[in-house]
């Protein structure tokens, strides 16, 4: 299955114009009433004007390069919808991997419905209420230090050497150097230390309760002498202090960084859970309940998770009965290519080839003759293998060059002097393997890409073709002239 949401906008822009339908009197073909009329009737079911007007207007805002008129529009969104037919004819929809995909995408938008503001807000409040308990009645604390770290295993000489390295900096504030300039410069703390040594914001219980201790009764501005802890010596400034803010305030910041761990999805997996226990439903089946309730009341959600629906079952039978057998039909994208050979001529020469790059000439001659008489696709592997496969000796670029793209190439294939071109000194020898192609592509292979892409615009349209014929498809002209203009 297609791992990213397929909208009708991906597809209907890419469907064939097909046949006029047909296009009964208004009369009779207004099933909804005049406030909301059908459209048109595909394989017996009905499209009203606003499911019409929903994908017309999301698929033709101002900045859309190939805008369509609404009646251009009919004729790819039949064409789009009898696909989706076909889809659920097959059964495409009862198809495991579909169902979990779509339920994806559907759930994508469901679930953040589910999450009430009342819910939302009792997650912060709680969140700010802990924080309060935390502070334990005291305030926040911006403390900075100069570190020296000291090792448990420390020896005696070494334990002397880092306490006589921390007076030497203490001493040094004392005589009025900067705290933060020393810290830069002397601290074991590198992290703090491109700070000028702020730890950042603290309350009770994040440091080690010596230094948690010591800055609780500092005065801001204080700079203790050193003080030794379990990890080392510290040099401790209290930078500032401040109680918490109001929760008004903080109320921004607690809601952002709790949406970053998953705020919403966890009040939506609670709300689930609690619905399923009281209607004694599966969270699967909550979400289906749930979809259908929203969308009854949100016609842009309906139609949005309709086309979530109709646009991967629309993927699905495209992939399966024309993409994919028309692009591994290689008898049918040759006979397709002779028959089309001059649609793919071209208006300057090229070479269908490899560029070598190599060590030296002999390296150079020994790639050629290896590759020569082999199938092109089998050059980039043996390659790899024969030549590349301890160290670089070749380097190697396989396509098709247009005269003009490459100095290299046309120098070698054309014989035109670009001037100075440049060549590698690790690489100075030179050269190519392949054919020269002056008026098009001797073999289908040699546009694939192309002749891929237009074999299966063929196959779709014929696809269209049979399936116009086997559903009905009735518009009602009258109705559609109606379309954003009531």
């Amino acid at each position: 299955m297609k791992k990213l949401p397929v909208l009708i906008s991906t597809f209907l822009m890419a469907a064939t114009l097909m046949a006029k339908v047909t296009a009964p009197s208004l009369e009779g073909g207004l099933g909804e009433g005049p406030e909301d009329p059908v459209v048109m009737r595909i394989n017996g079911k009905d499209v009203t004007r606003s499911e019409f007007e929903y994908n017309y207007n999301k698929n033709n805002t101002d900045g859309v390069i190939d805008k369509k008129s609404v009646e251009e529009y009919v004729e790819l969104f039949v064409n789009y919808k009898l696909k989706v037919e076909a889809a659920l004819d097959a059964h495409y929809d009862t198809l495991s991997s579909y169902q979990q995909e779509f339920r994806t995408y559907r759930d994508q938008q469901i679930r953040p419905l589910l999450v009430g503001p009342a819910a939302e807000e009792q997650e912060v409040r709680n969140y700010y209420n802990q924080m309060l308990d935390q502070l334990e009645g005291k305030e926040l604390l911006l403390p900075a230090h100069i570190f020296v770290h000291v090792t448990q295993q420390a020896t005696p000489e070494q334990q002397a050497a880092a306490k006589a390295r921390i007076d030497s900096i203490y001493a040094r504030l004392q005589a009025g150097e900067d705290f933060a300039e020393l810290a830069k410069n002397t601290s074991d703390d590198k992290g703090t230390a491109q700070r000028g040594g702020t730890i950042s914001w603290i309350g009770p219980k994040q440091l080690l309760k010596e230094i948690e201790d010591a800055l609780y009764a500092m005065q801001v501005g204080e700079v203790r002498e050193p003080l030794l802890s379990t990890v080392g010596w510290h040099i401790l400034k209290l930078t500032d202090k401040k109680p918490l803010e109001p929760y008004d305030t903080l109320r921004p910041r607690i809601l952002q960084f709790l949406e970053t761990r998953g705020l919403k999805d966890r009040i939506a997996d609670t709300a689930i859970d609690s619905l399923a226990k009281q209607t004694g439903k599966t969270a699967e089946e909550v979400m289906d309940a749930e979809a259908e309730r929203l969308a009854a009341q949100d016609s842009d959600l309906k139609y949005l998770i309709q086309e979530y629906h109709d646009g991967l079952l629309f993927y699905e039978i495209c992939q399966r009965q024309v993409w994919e057998p028309a692009a591994k039909d290689t008898l049918a994208l040759e006979q397709y290519f002779k028959k089309n050979k001059k649609a793919y001529a071209f208006d300057k020469p090229h070479y269908a080839g490899a560029l070598l790059q190599a060590i030296n000439p002999d390296v150079l001659k020994e790639v050629q003759r290896t590759l020569k008489g082999k199938d092109e696709d089998q050059w980039a592997g043996i390659v790899k293998t024969q030549f590349n496969k301890d160290s670089v000796q070749v380097r190697f670029e396989r396509r098709i060059f247009a005269q003009g793209e490459s100095a290299l190439v046309d120098s070698l294939a054309f014989g035109v002097k670009a001037g100075k071109t440049r060549i590698s000194a690790k690489y100075p020898a030179v050269g190519l393997i392949g054919r020269k192609l002056k008026k098009g592509p001797q073999r289908w292979t040699d546009v694939s890409a192309q002749v891929v892409t237009d074999y299966q615009a063929v196959k779709e349209r014929e696809f269209v073709e049979e399936l116009r014929r086997r559903y009905p498809v009735e518009v009602y002209e009258e109705a559609i002239k109606t379309v954003n203009k009531h």
